[in-house]
């Protein structure tokens, strides 16, 4: 059972046959690294899409939308600044 915190996760979870599990923090981000990997070797920028937050700063808006674009290789960037 994930450890919980005034009801929030303190450890990630990892889906494993249909479920989730408890993991390390370095095998969810070996997971989020292939996961990652796996997209940009496909080539396809319909692959991997990322919503942004309004409420968050615009630096970090601009580092989202960057990363998106520089590194996964798709301009499939949305937010929630319409709302």
């Amino acid at each position: 059972m994930p450890k919980l915190m005034q009801g929030r996760l303190t450890q990630p979870l990892v889906r494993e046959n249909g479920s989730h599990r408890p993991a390390t923090w370095d095998e969810a981000m070996e997971r989020v690294v292939a996961a990652f990997s796996k997209s940009i070797a496909k080539k396809d920028p319909h692959n991997f899409g990322m919503f942004s937050c309004s409420k968050t700063t615009n630096e970090l808006n601009y580092v989202a939308q960057r990363f998106a674009r520089s590194v996964m290789g798709t301009n499939n960037i949305d937010s929630c600044n319409r709302t």
